[in-house]
């Protein structure tokens, strides 16, 4: 499933000089994107720091990924 239908991408656009930014150069992740409910998504590298309950899921994104995303929501 690769449709984003109903969210937004807060991170992972391009910087001045039109180059894709963050930590996957101009690939597709990390990124952080808001639901039309105003609930925040992330994507990135699978954390198996312990086992989360069915259903659920870890990923693990770099602190500047999460800055940038702050500074698209205006917080």
């Amino acid at each position: 499933m690769s449709e984003r239908t109903g969210l937004t991408r807060l991170t992972g656009g391009d910087d001045k000089n039109g180059n894709g930014s963050g930590e996957c150069g101009q690939g597709d992740c990390p990124n952080v994107y808001r639901t039309e409910k105003g609930s925040i998504v992330v994507q990135g590298d699978l954390f198996d720091g312990f086992t989360p309950p069915q259903g659920e899921g870890l990923v693990e994104i770099p602190e500047s990924v999460l800055r940038e995303a702050v500074r698209a929501l205006g917080w």
